[in-house]
């Protein structure tokens, strides 16, 4: 289970971190482009290695003002020197606190883009993979990100979302959307036992497609977030599924 963290900023709070850190197996810890900021980041390092969570990053398109959901045009090489920049930096922060960055997930509209764009994904692949070739890099499954992934040689978790709809596609439905988020906490969690048990995802539209899913994101700042966390964690746990970080199965 993994859930975007750290996103925080200055004096304004965002997510419930302190709580939802109990649930989850790995942290994806934003980067200071789409929130964050160095005491923010340091904080939410620490929570995760008191708790034994994994800690990753979350590079987004430097767009704080619109909270990183906004497309960019910007080129594979400067989104290559944004995703360096951001991951070096939260990588910085756990080396001093004796841990160790295990793994790298894009934020919000630079997510959506490498879905489906073969150069925006390979880009940061390559990013990755120069920063530290052992890192993981956390894609949408079935998506150009793991494509690029493989092509490039690096670990990869396959990701699939608790509180969010797909379109038939394999996208995620857009937030604009009034159905884009799953707010039934029971609905959630029966949802992704199903999704593991038998490879298959249902569709907004009603069809259905099949998936592997190594991950299950769950979103800190969402209504009931907390709820969503405990009833997925023992809904899991009651189906005999163990949740420990990914890093620790992922080869």
């Amino acid at each position: 289970m993994n859930c975007d963290m750290g996103e925080s900023f200055g004096a304004y709070k965002i997510g419930l971190d302190e709580e939802a850190v109990k649930y989850i197996s790995s942290a994806n810890i934003a980067c200071g482009f789409h929130a964050g900021d160095p005491r923010v980041m340091a904080h939410t390092v620490d929570l995760a290695v008191t708790h034994g969570v994994g800690v990753g990053a979350h590079p987004s398109y430097p767009d704080l003002m619109g909270f990183g959901r906004r497309k960019m045009e910007v080129t594979p090489a400067e989104i290559k020197n944004y995703i360096i920049y951001q991951a070096g930096a939260l990588q910085a922060f756990a080396r001093v606190r004796g841990a160790k960055l295990q793994h790298v997930k894009p934020h919000g509209a630079l997510y959506n883009a490498a879905s489906v764009d073969k150069k925006i994904a390979r880009a940061i692949a390559e990013a990755i993979y120069e920063l530290d070739r052992d890192l993981i890099f956390m894609v949408l499954a079935g998506s150009e990100m793991e494509s690029a992934a493989r092509e490039v040689g690096l670990r990869y978790a396959r990701e699939v979302f608790a509180d969010r709809n797909y379109n038939s596609d394999g996208t995620l439905v857009s937030r604009s959307h009034p159905q884009s988020v799953i707010k039934d906490s029971a609905e959630a969690a029966q949802r992704m036992v199903e999704i593991i048990t038998t490879g298959r995802i249902k569709a907004i539209d009603g069809t259905a497609f099949s998936v592997q899913a190594d991950s299950i994101c769950v979103h800190g700042d969402t209504p009931g977030a907390v709820e969503h966390m405990i009833n997925l964690r023992r809904a899991l746990e009651e189906a005999g599924i163990k949740v420990i970080p990914m890093g620790d199965f992922i080869k």
